[in-house]
């Protein structure tokens, strides 16, 4: 995902409390600076301030960082080895922070298996009448066709 130019993600949005891979292409990249640290924060305030050296690739310069708390926003900036900084014309990089989806999380404990020997005994329960309407079926065209051996008593 590429939300500025020089700047990519590996994935589609960045969300609260997970782990994003950054790649940064700008221009210490361009310009061949050997070393590269993202400075970056949370909110607007910066919270959370950390310095993170990145891995120079083929690619770009890369990382990995962790979205932590319940901050909305995520401020960055770069600094290279000589101490020049990219932060975007003073204005710095600054990208959404979105809270995760929790439209498919179960909260309702009323389908827990809080006893799981009631569906033990639902599946042998269950069990025992496919092999009851089972032997139903079988035994009643032998009954009707007269088609059955009785056990005859030894006498």
């Amino acid at each position: 995902m590429e939300l500025l130019k020089n700047i990519f993600f590996n994935t589609d949005k960045l969300v609260q409390n997970t782990t994003v891979k950054i790649s940064y292409t700008g221009k210490f990249f361009e310009n061949g600076s050997e070393e590269t640290h993202i400075h970056y924060g949370f909110g607007d305030g910066w919270e959370g301030l950390s310095d993170v050296e990145m891995e120079k690739t083929e690619l770009g310069f890369q990382c990995e960082i962790e979205l932590l708390g319940d901050y909305t926003t995520l401020n960055l900036c770069f600094k290279n080895e000589n101490g020049e900084w990219d932060n975007n014309d003073g204005q710095n990089y600054v990208f959404a922070v979105e809270s995760p989806c929790l439209d498919l999380t179960v909260t309702d404990n009323s389908y827990s298996l809080d006893r799981p020997n009631r569906l033990r005994k639902t599946y042998i329960w269950n069990k025992k009448i496919k092999l009851a309407v089972y032997k139903i079926l079988h035994f009643i065209p032998k009954l009707i066709s007269g088609n059955y051996k009785r056990k005859i008593e030894n006498q």
